[in-house]
Formats: structure tokens, C-alpha cells, sequence
């Protein structure tokens, strides 16, 4: 069954532009919460778009019932420092804090999509309306790993699923068989610049999906920043998961990597 309209969450970056333009061309009204000023202008100034901050979630999820959404897409970055900042919260967002075990960024995404729910609007995974975007089983580009860089990534996806399953990030740097950088709390691109610092050029980067991911909050992605940020640091490329990723700005991306000879290799599991 078709959904005729959809709600969005916006936070930073091209995703949810790129979610925005998929309902125009299919013909889904979209109703958008964008959460920060520095949201893509397109989704800022779509017809039906307002903006509240991440802590009024019963403002958010008023607009959504007054405009009839029982569907919605969570999509765009939400730093995750901002979970730790000096946010008023409203009464909703205040029980929902309380009900969480902790104050990890899942677990109180987690939590909001429940009440969400619980609200009788239905989350949707990150991906809908999202196919082409699916990272595939392939090499990308016109280098590839060696043979030694295989056993290299070989490291890297154990070190990778070691690391989702402590929900600690996914996304290690790897270099001559030896594990150079871990993410946490930083994110990805700033994970690659501290591999960089670390062992200089011709790092790998690995990048995996969560064994369990939940992809209403969050899918793993990469587009042009990421490949940029491989290239300030002199790396050798970065190995992403088949069917589990969203890889964005795909043609500009395969462009600049083959230029900066650095590999992009999908890898299913």
C-alpha cells in the first residue's frame, strides 16, 4: 500500500533533501520538523516545514497529528553532543529521558520513536523511498585493495563488529594489519583524521552496519565528506557494508575518489 503523505525529522546534512526530493518525484506529501537552522534550505523552506528544537517532541509530534502524518522518516545528523548540552526540555521529552537506562544517543532515539509510536504515528526504516541509495556488493572504483590490504581489511571488519556490538561507533581505521583508530563519540570523519594523526598515510577505513541495526534511527552512510576527509589524511580507500549503507552523492564521489586514487569497495555479508 502506497503512503500518500509522510512526515521527516530533519537533522543536518543531504539526507533529508534527498528524502524531500524522493516524495516530489513519487508523489508523497511530506510534512518536515527541521531541528537546526543549519538544515539543507530546501527542506527549510518547503511549504510545509517548521522548525523545533530536538527537546520539543510534544510540539513535534502535534504538528504531525494536526497534519493527519501517520508515517514518519527520522533522517540528517544529530550531533550527539547535543544530547549532553543545556537543552530545556519539554514535559514529553522530560518522561522520556526518564525512561531510559541510560543516556546513550540509541537508546533515547529509542525511546522517542516508542512514544512516537505509541502515539499511533509509525516510524519507518531510513531507507524508504531510499533504494537507489543502497550501497551494493562491488568495487567502485579503478584501484582496488592488494592482497596484503585485504588481510588489513580482514582486521578492520572483525575490529568494526567487535565495536557496533559494544554500540560504541562503526567505524574503524586500519593500516598494516594493525587497528589504528577507533570511533566514538566523534563520528566518522573525525575518527579518520585521528587515524591519520596516528599512522599517516595509506590508512583503510572500515565502515559497518550494527549486527542489529535499527534503521528507523539511524543508517550508516557515506558520500562526499567522507571520501574527502580519506584523501586529507592520504589514505588508501574504505571497504562499507553491501545492502546495509546508503552511499550518496554516488557519481561525484566515484569522480573524486578514482582522482585521488583511493578505493571504494562494498563488501555483503
Amino acid at each position: 500500500m502506497k503512503i500518500e503523505k509522510v512526515g521527516l525529522i530533519a537533522g543536518n546534512g543531504k539526507l533529508p533533501e534527498l528524502f524531500l526530493n524522493q516524495c516530489l518525484l513519487q508523489g508523497v506529501e511530506i510534512f518536515s520538523v527541521y531541528l537546526f537552522d543549519s538544515v539543507e534550505e530546501s527542506v527549510k523552506n518547503h511549504k510545509n516545514s517548521v522548525k523545533y528544537s530536538v527537546a520539543q517532541v510534544g510540539k513535534i509530534i502535534s504538528y504531525f497529528k494536526k497534519s493527519g502524518v501517520s508515517h514518519l522518516v527520522m533522517l540528517g545528523k544529530v550531533e550527539k553532543n547535543l544530547i549532553f548540552s543545556n537543552l530545556k526540555f519539554d514535559l514529553t521529552a522530560t518522561k522520556i529521558l526518564l525512561s531510559t537506562k541510560n543516556k546513550k544517543d540509541k537508546n533515547i532515539l529509542k525511546a522517542i520513536i516508542d512514544f512516537i509510536e505509541s502515539e499511533n504515528i509509525q516510524v519507518l526504516p531510513q531507507n524508504y523511498l531510499m533504494d537507489e541509495y543502497i550501497a551494493g556488493n562491488e568495487i567502485y572504483t579503478k584501484v582496488s585493495p592488494s592482497k596484503d590490504e585485504e588481510k588489513t581489511i580482514k582486521i578492520g571488519i572483525e575490529a568494526a563488529r567487535m565495536l557496533t556490538d559494544i554500540d560504541a561507533g562503526q567505524t574503524v581505521v586500519v593500516k598494516d594489519e594493525s587497528v589504528i583508530a577507533l570511533e566514538g563519540v566523534e563520528g566518522t570523519d573525525k575518527a579518520i583524521l585521528r587515524g591519520g594523526e596516528l599512522a599517516g598515510k595509506n590508512c583503510i577505513v572500515v565502515k559497518m552496519a550494527r549486527r542489529n541495526q535499527d534503521y528507523r534511527i539511524d543508517m550508516p552512510t557515506i558520500g562526499l565528506e567522507t571520501i574527502k576527509k580519506i584523501a586529507e589524511i592520504n589514505g588508501r580507500g574504505i571497504v562499507i557494508e553491501a545492502d546495509k549503507m546508503l552511499f550518496i552523492d554516488k557519481e561525484e564521489v566515484i569522480k573524486f575518489a578514482n582522482k585521488n586514487k583511493i578505493f571504494i569497495k562494498g563488501i555483503k555479508f
